[in-house]
């Protein structure tokens, strides 16, 4: 017995109910579905990566502040000897090659490191602020191809001078 279906022409009762069959299985419906999910979670996966990133490189900046006001109060330059002035030398303290160097599609520039008084005067008792600045780019893959999402990050410490500065001159990347 022949049977004729629309658009296939005729087919015999057997295969007819092999195809109605088959076009109600669920084969194959977890890997679509899967497809459909697998970029939504790599976007998230790598996106909470790229926040442990950031949230890393702040918390080096803040470091790097803290060491270089504590390094700024007290009139010191561990870096004099090589010829580096103070800001020169905590950017080069930096724990990773990519805050040191830039040059990454995350940080393509260095670390910034700025020495500043901002009462105006630099004696004893006046306070000395060391901030050490970053531009993030986030997710470059993406960020790429959306437009370019960047965020400053920023870390500042403010300490009392216990000495008057002179092996160290404020400015830098202000």
């Amino acid at each position: 017995m022949c049977v004729h279906t629309e658009g296939v022409g005729p087919v015999s009762a057997d295969a007819a109910a092999r195809m109605r069959a088959a076009a109600r299985s669920e084969r194959g419906v977890s890997l679509v579905e899967f497809a459909l999910v697998l970029p939504v979670l790599a976007v998230l996966l790598f996106g909470m990566l790229d926040f442990g990133k950031a949230f890393n490189y702040w918390i080096d900046a803040t470091h790097l502040a803290n060491e270089g006001a504590r390094w700024a109060v007290v009139n010191k330059n561990p870096g004099s000897g090589g010829g580096l002035t103070l800001q020169e030398y905590i950017q080069k303290q930096g724990t990773t090659a990519e805050l040191v160097n830039g040059g990454t599609a995350s940080l393509p520039s260095p670390a910034g490191v700025c020495i500043s008084f901002p009462s105006g005067t630099s004696n004893v008792g006046d306070p000395v602020k060391v901030e050490v600045k970053l531009e993030y780019f986030w997710l470059p893959l993406i960020g790429n191809r959306i437009g370019k999402v960047k965020s400053a990050i920023r870390g500042t410490s403010i300490m009392r001078l216990e000495a008057k500065p002179s092996n160290y001159a404020a400015g830098g990347a202000c």
